[in-house]
């Protein structure tokens, strides 16, 4: 797969059409129709853990089979044999919890079992109404952060519209974090953090070897550029290649591949509308399309590979949180794409729909079940097995 391609054209109202009808249109490299085909569905039985979590944002397994779950209202709450501890995770530091702003992301570092190392992304209150983008560093120690640091804070914005920021730790030992950037320019500043995707030591300084490294004008932590608003990031297990999932505006929500230096065009190009109706470009020389497009948006969030054994059909295939239910359903729901050896998309099924739920993060499990978590008032910790 050339990873590096000019941005197909869109056809709006057929690929409309095709959703509507269940049926997924895959494109070759250049953008080409390369036919049509049905996902096969899967029957999946969804069982509810834990209820009564306040948006929960993220989660995160720990190597005891604990886990970690975020709140955007700002609290770290623990899952234990299946139970929720009524008392949340002491430490947290302050968040900017309004709108879509406040505690996103958590992450633990690769050495865990060692060390307890924790990272987390919130939302933070900077001074005189702004807010910044930040990554902590802190020490799970019993029921409590400890030694908690921010690591790295992003340029600040004026206002509270919400930023999302993901993380996963690469092959290489390097943490690597999206940052949103969805009005103004800051996704095509070099000397921005904002609308990029972030490449990092685990000490949050900028890792070694980075494309911009020693170019003057270049912040040294950015790895690709021209992101609106990332909420998913993974890791092909096959290609080992950088996945990230982003809004667009008005439509025009993707999946890339990210390829480092590569520029993937917010706000110069975008597979969606302005909210004020104009169209945007959707190619221009130098810009990186998408593997996945969604035309209307779905809204997508978390994002993970299924390499797991009890879903034998989904092997390598990825699950998409949605928000919203694009053409197929009002409501947010799970969409599971499918690819051929090429890594072309051939089909997607659409899961849980009937919950009328956002699902916010969606993670493989070390039992090879899936899990999410629905971003409601009162949210949800589901997890998904084998109907049969």
């Amino acid at each position: 797969m050339n990873a590096t391609r000019k941005r197909p054209i869109l056809f709006p109202l057929f690929l409309l059409g095709m959703f509507a009808a269940g049926v997924m249109l895959a494109t070759r490299a250049d953008g080409q129709p390369q036919g049509k085909a049905k996902a096969r569905p899967t029957p999946v039985r969804a069982v509810t853990l834990v209820s009564g979590l306040s948006h929960p944002w993220s989660l995160a397994f720990l190597p005891n089979g604990d886990m970690l779950v975020t709140e955007r209202t700002g609290k770290l709450r623990l899952v234990r044999d299946g139970r929720l501890d009524p008392e949340p995770i002491g430490g947290v530091p302050a968040v900017h919890a309004v709108r879509l702003s406040g505690l996103m992301e958590i992450l633990p570092h690769p050495d865990f079992a060692r060390n307890r190392v924790v990272y987390l992304t919130y939302t933070k209150d900077v001074a005189n109404g702004m807010v910044a983008t930040t990554l902590a560093r802190a020490r799970l120690d019993g029921h409590r952060l400890v030694d908690v640091k921010d690591i790295l804070i992003c340029d600040p914005w004026a206002g509270d519209g919400g930023s999302g920021s993901r993380l996963a730790f690469g092959k290489d030992g390097m943490l690597y974090m999206t940052t949103g950037a969805s009005n103004g320019n800051a996704a095509q500043e070099p000397g921005s953090l904002r609308g990029k995707i972030l490449r990092l030591r685990d000490d949050g300084t900028p890792a070694p070897g980075n494309p911009f490294e020693g170019r003057p004008g270049y912040k040294a932590e950015i790895y690709s550029l021209g992101h609106r608003n990332s909420l998913g990031l993974a890791f092909n297990p096959v290609t080992g290649d950088l996945w990230n999932n982003e809004n667009g505006p008005y439509g025009g929500d993707e999946i890339n591949v990210i390829k480092p230096g590569a520029n993937y065009g917010w706000p110069k190009v975008s597979f969606g509308r302005e909210y004020t109706g104009p169209k945007l470009p959707n190619s221009a020389e130098g810009m990186t399309g998408p593997i996945v497009f969604w035309a209307p948006s779905v809204a997508p969030s978390g994002m993970a590979f299924y390499t797991g054994d009890r879903f034998p059909g989904w092997k390598n295939n990825v699950l998409v949180g949605a928000m919203l239910g694009g053409a197929v359903q009002g409501y947010g729901h799970l969409e599971r794409i499918i690819f051929n050896e090429n890594w072309d998309e051939t089909g997607r099924q659409s899961l849980l729909a009937d919950l009328r739920q956002r699902i916010r993060d969606v993670r493989q499990g070390p039992d090879g079940l899936v899990y999410v978590l629905t971003d409601e008032n009162n949210g949800a910790l589901i997890r998904l097995e084998p109907a049969q």
